[in-house]
């Protein structure tokens, strides 16, 4: 493509201007950083550059998995208080509690920071030791000095609504989801001593995430066909996926819950099962976050998050701003 010569002189000439005349000097790194967050955000609501820290959290998202202490943290009065800790991690073994209020990480104070800077210094490699001073009600100042390890961070939630009933709530679409997905139904039948005689799968209030994970859910419940397809602006930007023979309830009644926060891989999920009349779709109007990203890494700290295409259901329907 032929680069648009004076357009780029206009940019240069806006630049200098900048480092000239601003009231303050401004280092060149971060103007250009600037403008290129601006270049994406003007495309569209979903492109954006990604910094060494964003570009982490997002692998950490795809993942589930991270170096950190194993707590669901809140803000409370400027400091960080325990939600809750998650079974068998650090935190949990260590004696946090739901209801701790953190006030000091390796004897920085808590207040002046905010939660994902807490959060952030919380984080850290596996093997690593931090300490956390802690407030708890009717009790003197603790402090508790904690070795980091790597969290798992689940998925998939189940349980048994009455024998041969089962619910499971998919939070987000990580790698690990599809299998996360296996186990739970495999555990829903052996708590029930029976096959399952309908399910409630609950996608309510679920971002998306993964695109192969939203096929492998859907895949599970589906003995073939179409799953979902994309397309983009080049002729052989079609990519199909298919589901496989083999479906995992045996064609036992679904249904799928809904609301306005369920979106891109919560909307192929439950469009993917509504096309084939595999599950009555119940709840409000999703989100119609219907296009694809694709993470460009630009080195190993940095990459871009690019729409390169748009999903649609099995039928033909456009998921997005639908």
């Amino acid at each position: 493509a032929h680069l648009p010569l004076e357009e780029l002189r206009t940019f240069a000439e806006v630049l200098g201007r900048i480092k000239k005349d601003y009231v303050e000097e401004v280092d060149d790194e971060d103007l250009l950083e600037g403008a290129i967050r601006g270049m994406l955000s003007s495309l569209d609501p979903h492109s954006a550059y990604l910094n060494r820290d964003e570009y982490r959290e997002l692998q950490v998202g795809t993942s589930g998995e991270f170096g950190g202490l194993g707590i669901e943290v809140g803000m409370e009065n400027g400091f960080i208080k325990v939600i809750a800790p998650i079974d068998d991690t650090p935190a949990a073994r260590a004696g946090l509690q739901a209801g701790d209020l953190i006030v000091r990480i390796d004897d920085q104070p808590v207040k002046g920071l905010t939660l994902n800077e807490a959060v952030d210094r919380m984080r850290g490699q596996p093997g690593s030791r931090i300490s956390l001073t802690v407030l708890r009600e009717g009790a003197d100042p603790m402090t508790f000095d904690i070795e980091r390890a790597v969290i798992q961070v689940a998925s998939v939630r189940s349980r048994l609504l009455e024998p041969g009933y089962g619910y499971v709530r998919i939070s987000h679409f990580q790698a690990r989801t599809p299998e996360d997905l296996t186990e739970a139904l495999a555990k829903l039948e052996a708590e029930g001593d029976a096959r399952l005689a309908g399910l409630i799968l609950d996608l309510r209030n679920n971002p998306g995430g993964v695109l192969n994970s939203a096929v492998g859910v859907s895949d599970a419940f589906l003995s073939g066909g179409l799953i979902v397809y994309t397309q983009g602006r080049d002729e052989d930007s079609r990519i199909e996926f298919d589901a496989g023979p083999e479906e995992l309830l045996g064609g036992a009644p679904m249904v799928v819950l809904i609301n306005e926060s369920s979106a891109s891989a919560s909307e192929i999920v439950a469009g993917a099962l509504q096309d084939h009349k595999r599950a009555i779709v119940m709840g409000t109007k999703t989100f119609g976050k219907g296009s694809v990203q694709t993470v460009v890494p630009i080195d190993e700290e940095r990459a871009l998050k690019l729409t390169t295409a748009r999903y649609f259901t099995p039928s033909g329907r456009s998921i997005q701003a639908q």
